[in-house]
C-alpha cells in the first residue's frame, strides 16, 4: 500500500499533512501517537470510510479512488475499537459476515467459503466457540472473533484501530503476537493503532509515530537509535533507555 503525498482530516482542517510511505506485505506495523494527534482519522482514511483531503492511496497498482465498494472489500479488512453490539449470532454466524464480498450480505456460504471460515477460526483459535453466542463472548474473545471475520474475507490488508482495548494484560500480549504471527505467516499487511507502547517496540517490525502535522517511520531500532523514540516516549517523570528499548517511570 503507497501514500502519495497523502493528506487527512476532516472538511476543510487538515490533521496529518503530505505524507509519503508505504505500509508491506509481511510486517506489522504500529502507528503511536498521543490521544488527539489523528491517529484514527489516518486508519478512517486508509479504510476509505473518509476521503482524501489530498493525494492518494494506491494498492497493487490501482489508486484507492477508482474502485467499487465490492472491489475495496476484497482488499481491506477493517477492525474498530468498538465493541459491536450483536444479539441471536453465534461466532460462526458473524466470521461468515467475512464472506459477504463474495456472498452479498444474505447470500449462501458455498463449500468454499465455509473452507475459509473455518481456517479463519483455526488462525485465531476460536473454534471452540464456534457455536456459542457472540454477546456472551469475553472481550478478548470478541477481539478474536472479529479478527478472524477480517481473515474470513481475505483482503491482502487489515487494519485495526486499538485492538488491545478492553484487554487484559496476558490477552494483549495474545492478541499481538497473533496479529504478529498472521503477517509473518500469511504475507498480510497489518496495520494498527495502539497506546500499548512497550510490546508495540517488542513485537512491531516497524513504528509509525504521529505528531501534530508529522508522521516519523522507521523500525524500532531505527527509532531508538535516532532519537525519535525518546522525542515521543519522555515528558515529565517518564526516562527512555534506547540501550533496553525501554522506558523508566520516576516516582
Amino acid at each position: 500500500m503507497l501514500l502519495q503525498h497523502l493528506s487527512t482530516g476532516y472538511g476543510s482542517r487538515v490533521v496529518t499533512p503530505d505524507i509519503n510511505a508505504s505500509l508491506e506485505p509481511g510486517e506489522l506495523t504500529s502507528l503511536l501517537g498521543p490521544n488527539g494527534v489523528g491517529k484514527s482519522t489516518l486508519l478512517r482514511t486508509l479504510s476509505t470510510f473518509l476521503p482524501p483531503l489530498n493525494g492518494e492511496i494506491v494498492l497493487q497498482g490501482r489508486p484507492l479512488s477508482t474502485l467499487s465498494p465490492t472491489e475495496l472489500s476484497r482488499l481491506i479488512g477493517l477492525v474498530l475499537t468498538e465493541r459491536p453490539d450483536v444479539q441471536n449470532m453465534t461466532v460462526h454466524d458473524m466470521v461468515s459476515m467475512g464472506r459477504s464480498p463474495y456472498t452479498g450480505f444474505w447470500g449462501r456460504l458455498r463449500q468454499e467459503d465455509e473452507q475459509f471460515v473455518c481456517e479463519a477460526m483455526q488462525l485465531t483459535g476460536i473454534t471452540s466457540l464456534e457455536h456459542r453466542m457472540f454477546n456472551t463472548l469475553s472481550d478478548g474473545e470478541r477481539q478474536k472473533v472479529m479478527i478472524a471475520k477480517v481473515l474470513a474475507q481475505q483482503t491482502p490488508v487489515i487494519l485495526l484501530d486499538e485492538p488491545t482495548a478492553f484487554l487484559d494484560f496476558p490477552s494483549k500480549v495474545d492478541m499481538m503476537r497473533l496479529l504478529r504471527r498472521l503477517a509473518h505467516d500469511m504475507q498480510k499487511i497489518i496495520f494498527l493503532s495502539t497506546h500499548d507502547v512497550e510490546m508495540a517496540l517488542q513485537l512491531s517490525d516497524r513504528l509509525w509515530i504521529m505528531h501534530r502535522g508529522e508522521v516519523v517511520i522507521g523500525s524500532p531500532a531505527e527509532l531508538s537509535e535516532n532519537g525519535e523514540l525518546s522525542r515521543f516516549i519522555q515528558v515529565d517523570g517518564i526516562r527512555f533507555d534506547p540501550s533496553l528499548m525501554s522506558y523508566r517511570i520516576s516516582v
